[in-house]
């Protein structure tokens, strides 16, 4: 099993791939990889965090694994069928939306974190803004 490496702030996690359950969206994945950004506090969807990709021009993607509600660490990469591209981190109560509605983003891996780190990431960037992410794969 493949895996993610996040450098979030001064904080390193890793995410365990689920390439069985989203092959196609985690190829994908893996040719922009590095990702150099910022975790952003979400917009609409509750308590998570995202990486805004629309920059990067992305074949087509099928919807695989997908959901609205993921849980806790659920990393979703949403390849943008109806609004911008981006990667979703949940660290709480998530409903996956924006201003287009509610959105289904592939399920490719899940963060090796606890619900206070994901709690405490989710809430620093609520309050002070943005944090640099880098995402490689080990």
């Amino acid at each position: 099993m493949g895996q993610l490496q996040l450098e979030i702030g001064e904080r390193t996690f890793t995410a365990d791939l689920h390439e069985d359950d989203a092959p196609v969206s985690i190829e994908t994945v893996r040719e922009f990889l590095p990702l150099e950004s910022e975790l952003m506090h979400v917009r609409w969807s509750g308590h998570a965090t995202w990486v805004n990709i629309d920059e990067i021009d992305l074949p087509d993607v099928p919807r695989e694994n997908h959901t609205v509600y993921p849980s806790f660490g659920e990393i979703l990469f949403y390849p943008g069928y109806r609004n911008e591209k981006e990667i979703l981190i949940p660290c709480g109560s998530t409903c996956f939306k924006s201003p287009a509605g509610e959105l289904a983003g592939n399920h490719i891996a899940t963060l090796d974190a606890s619900k206070a780190e994901l709690r405490e990431m989710e809430q620093e960037t609520l309050k002070t803004g943005a944090k640099p992410i880098r995402v490689t794969e080990l």
